[in-house]
């Protein structure tokens, strides 16, 4: 039987207050305080993915990464900011390759750092290698639906 996903705190780009946010959940993250929605970041691997990325109400931006990819360290940061920008309309999930076999070969990632953004169990499209943040998001902004107006 696997571990359940993790739980992260993230505190609220808005007011600054710290919330426990789940690695899957059948909603979207909102701050408890303020009611801001917060930057989703998990983590998966080969056992917790079906429920962290295939179950996820948004869509999924999977980087699968290595710790010892120097490129995939030099684009984490990037990842990270971007999901901060696209709170409550994106997540984005780390998948560490040398701990999920089963999904490197599911995904072929035969370079990283692969970053797919999926809907579902359905990649939408596939970026290899590290990109500079304002490629990645144009790259996101192509398969994203436009935010909702109010």
């Amino acid at each position: 039987m696997s571990a359940p996903p993790s739980t992260e705190i993230v505190v609220c780009d808005v007011c600054g207050r710290k919330n426990r946010v789940p690695a899957a959940a059948s909603g979207t993250p909102r701050c408890g305080n303020c009611k801001s929605p917060l930057p989703w970041i998990a983590q998966a691997d080969d056992e917790s993915f079906a429920a962290v990325v295939e179950e996820s109400v948004l869509p999924v931006l999977v980087d699968l990464w290595a710790p010892w990819c120097g490129p995939c360290t030099m684009v984490s940061p990037a990842l990270e900011r971007l999901a901060h920008e696209y709170r409550g309309r994106l997540k984005l999930v780390k998948v560490n390759v040398d701990g999920s076999p089963r999904l490197s070969q599911r995904f072929e990632a035969r370079s990283i750092p692969m970053m797919l953004l999926m809907r579902g169990g359905d990649v939408l499209s596939t970026q290899i290698g590290a990109a500079p943040e304002r490629a990645i998001r144009t790259w996101i902004d192509q398969h994203l639906p436009a935010p909702a107006t109010t």
